[in-house]
């Protein structure tokens, strides 16, 4: 599935985020910080890499003081200024994987959640892979109306 980011996109992701985002090319980045707890982050997105024998691929990059994480191939995002995140995600055989950016300078990376588990009873769900599966949950009906 093929998936780019438009202006509004950008526009969206920083409203959520309450940043603007610095465009520098093709990639934008938003750069956050919380002062309370001292964390920053920079969210970078390129949307379109060129990898010899494959397709293009959107990369959505968080750089932390003390973490790299990258979702390679997202195709889509959720964006919510009520929750104050982003929620990025690439959707491939059966799996899901998702990168979620909060306002407040935090993220969590979710791999290869298997898309069964999103429509799962969370209740009856292990604690283990219960959260991961709530987060993610949402992708699924943004993918089943675009059936």
């Amino acid at each position: 599935m093929s998936f780019s980011f438009s202006t509004s996109d950008y526009s969206k992701i920083g409203q959520a985020l309450g940043v603007e985002p610095k465009h520098e090319g093709q990639m934008v980045r938003f750069e956050l910080k919380e002062p309370v707890s001292g964390r920053k982050l920079a969210l970078e997105i390129q949307p379109e890499v060129a990898v010899p024998n494959t397709e293009n691929l959107t990369l959505v990059t968080v750089f932390a003081s003390n973490a790299f994480l990258q979702l390679q191939g997202c195709t889509g995002f959720i964006a919510s200024e009520e929750l104050g995140e982003v929620i990025f995600f690439a959707k491939r055989s059966g799996a899901t994987n998702g990168l979620v950016v909060e306002k407040g300078a935090g993220c969590s990376l979710y791999a290869n959640v298997e898309d069964a588990l999103l429509n799962a009873d969370f209740t009856q769900l292990p604690a283990e892979v219960m959260m991961s599966s709530v987060a993610l949950s949402m992708t699924e009906d943004l993918f089943n109306d675009l059936s």
